[in-house]
C-alpha cells in the first residue's frame, strides 16, 4: 500500500487497503483540479444530487455544491450571509455565502445579456437574468481595494456575467454553496 493513501495503477484510482472496493476509471471520471479543470458541457459538469432530494447540484469543475434553486427574495449583504449560514437543503447544513471567486466560477461569458450567464443546459432554476442590479447575487467577499469602500461587497451580475460591488445595505439575491473555503 502507498503510504499517502491513494494509488494509481493503469488509470484506476483505489484507496489504499481497499483492494475489494469499487474502483474509479480516471479515463471516464474527471479529476477535480479546480485550478485547471474545464468542463464546457453542462450535462457533464453539473450533477443534480439525489441524496439532497434533487435540491442541490454538484459542480464537477470546482467540486462545490450549490443550491439548485437560489433564493428569489432580495436582501442586504448581512442578511444574505446569515441566511446561508442557516440554510438547510434536504436536511443538510454547512452552506455559506460563496466567495467572489466561487460565485463567478458559475459564469459562462459566452451567454449574452440578458442572461442568466450560465452554461446552456444548466440544471439551476430561478436564477435571475436581466439588468445589472436585478440579476446581482452577493458574494461573501468584501471590497478591500481601497480604504474608502469598506462597506461594500462584491457581487456577480448574472444578467451579463460581470463582477461588481455595491453597498452592503443594498438588496441583492443570495445563492448559497457548500464546500470549498469560506471567509471574507
Amino acid at each position: 500500500a502507498h503510504p499517502h493513501g491513494d494509488r494509481l495503477q493503469a488509470g484506476v484510482a483505489r484507496p489504499a487497503g481497499a483492494e475489494n472496493a469499487t474502483t474509479i476509471d480516471l479515463s471516464t471520471q474527471p479529476v477535480l483540479k479546480s485550478w485547471s479543470n474545464v468542463i464546457p458541457s453542462a450535462r457533464r459538469r453539473f450533477v443534480v444530487l439525489a441524496n439532497f432530494s434533487n435540491q442541490a447540484v454538484l459542480d464537477r469543475e470546482t467540486g462545490l455544491v450549490w443550491e439548485r434553486y437560489p433564493e428569489t427574495p432580495t436582501r442586504d449583504w448581512e442578511d444574505a450571509v446569515r441566511s446561508c449560514w442557516q440554510r438547510n437543503v434536504a436536511g443538510r447544513l454547512g452552506f455559506h455565502l460563496p466567495t467572489i471567486e466561487q460565485l463567478s466560477s458559475l459564469v459562462d461569458p459566452a451567454v449574452p445579456a440578458p442572461g442568466p450567464a450560465l452554461t446552456p443546459g444548466h440544471p439551476f432554476g430561478s436564477v435571475a437574468g436581466g439588468d445589472t442590479f436585478s440579476s446581482a447575487y452577493w458574494s461573501l467577499t468584501t471590497d478591500v481595494r481601497a480604504a474608502f469602500v469598506p462597506t461594500q461587497a462584491r457581487e456577480v451580475r448574472f444578467g451579463d456575467g460581470t463582477v461588481g460591488d455595491s453597498e452592503q445595505g443594498s438588496v441583492r439575491h443570495g445563492w448559497c454553496g457548500r464546500g470549498g473555503t469560506g471567509g471574507s
